[in-house]
């Protein structure tokens, strides 16, 4: 309502910033129940190929066997001899399926063949490119190859040096790659190799017209991986201006992993929802866990609340610095801490041995939000178990 000049002078303060939350879609509560089927009775994958004679360098090989891979996965063992033969590669996988190898291998072989080409990996966040990063040494240990990780929150001028000095790879998320491009230390032409991972997710958090502009700097005779855990018409385009005649390889065969048994907790009205997680957390069985909640200052709070409790938590969320999240990462993985606590940022791209729980404290934001939150259990054919809130 319009309100006449009284004559006295308004003061105005600004109002804090607040951080945009999309609406949540309705998700069907039933769709958070599923019994776990137990590995010996679900379907098994005959492999074509062992490693030894997918044609990979004998020193890639013998870094495979002492990062303890075996046998392929099925997303390697069909997407690995695709791009060995020059082939584009389109990949939809679960989460936690052996996609990083399935580019990895087949890129690190191909430049030792031919050192003066590049391969530049974009994914929709710093964690999943600095796990990339991990695997990329693991299987070029003592191999003449150079990286280069750029991230945002890592050393902008110390990732500018090693980029001036043109690595074989560049693993980064978008925003940063845009920058450096810009800036003129990442000369695009020598990147005759693409890798894009994690599509839908980059889509998800708002990277399509940096995934666009990237895409636009490269060479036009490209070679290119294209790997989601879900399609829609938007990474169909991006699959399109990236690729052409891609082999599609599909080895997903349900939206979330049959051996992690899935359940809800329905929390009641005046009960403490904090109280329902404590105990939760104190049962024997859950030794190594993962809360997502779905702001930055609720996951504070939580943390706050838990450690007062005197449980072993620590948190990672969009606000802390990159060296403060590795931090949390890596008290995680060592089990310094039986919690990890979390917002979507780090639905993907945590590769977390032997994760036993996935607690869903706040619903998701989506239900392609809610499948990769709870991939981050029951990977490599383990069990698991995930566990909703509802109200």
């Amino acid at each position: 309502m319009f309100r006449p000049y009284t004559g006295r002078a308004r003061s105005f303060r600004a109002r804090p910033q607040r951080s945009f939350q999309p609406r949540r879609a309705f998700i069907k509560h039933d769709r958070y129940i599923n019994t776990a089927v137990p590995q010996t009775q679900q379907e098994v994958y005959v492999n074509t190929y062992t490693f030894d004679n997918l044609g990979l360098d004998q020193s890639v090989l013998a870094n495979i066997k002492k990062h303890g891979y075996t046998n392929p996965t099925p997303i390697q063992d069909q997407a690995i001899p695709a791009l060995m033969e020059g082939k584009d590669v389109v990949g939809i996988a679960n989460t936690g399926t052996g996609k990083t190898a399935a580019f990895l291998l087949p890129f690190i072989h191909k430049v030792l063949q031919d050192p003066d080409q590049g391969v530049m990996i974009i994914a929709p966040t710093r964690e999943l490119a600095v796990q990339i990063n991990d695997e990329f040494k693991a299987f070029a240990q003592n191999l003449p190859l150079s990286v280069t990780l750029c991230i945002g929150g890592g050393n902008l001028h110390l990732q500018m040096k090693q980029l001036r000095d043109n690595p074989h790879f560049v693993i980064g998320t978008p925003g940063r790659l845009k920058d450096v491009i810009q800036r003129g230390v990442l000369r695009t032409e020598m990147f005759s190799n693409i890798v894009l991972d994690e599509v839908d997710r980059m889509l998800d958090i708002g990277f399509r017209k940096d995934i666009k502009f990237l895409i636009a700097q490269l060479p036009e005779q490209r070679h290119s991986a294209f790997f989601s855990a879900t399609m829609n018409s938007e990474t169909e385009e991006i699959m399109h201006d990236l690729s052409k005649k891609p082999v599609r390889i599909s080895v997903k065969k349900t939206e979330t992993n049959n051996h992690i048994d899935q359940s809800i907790i329905s929390v009641k009205p005046g009960e403490n929802k904090v109280d329902v997680l404590h105990k939760l957390l104190s049962e024997p069985d859950c030794t190594k866990a993962i809360v997502f909640g779905r702001t930055k200052h609720g996951i504070n709070k939580l943390e706050k609340l838990l450690f007062q409790r005197g449980l072993r938590v620590t948190a990672i969320h969009g606000n802390k610095n990159q060296n403060a999240r590795q931090r949390s990462l890596q008290d995680f993985k060592r089990n310094k801490v039986q919690a990890l606590l979390a917002t979507d940022v780090a639905a993907r791209g945590i590769d977390v041995d032997d994760v036993t729980h996935v607690i869903n404290y706040d619903e998701p934001q989506t239900y392609d939000d809610y499948v990769h939150r709870i991939g981050r259990t029951g990977r490599a054919g383990k069990m698991g178990k995930a566990i909703t809130f509802i109200n």
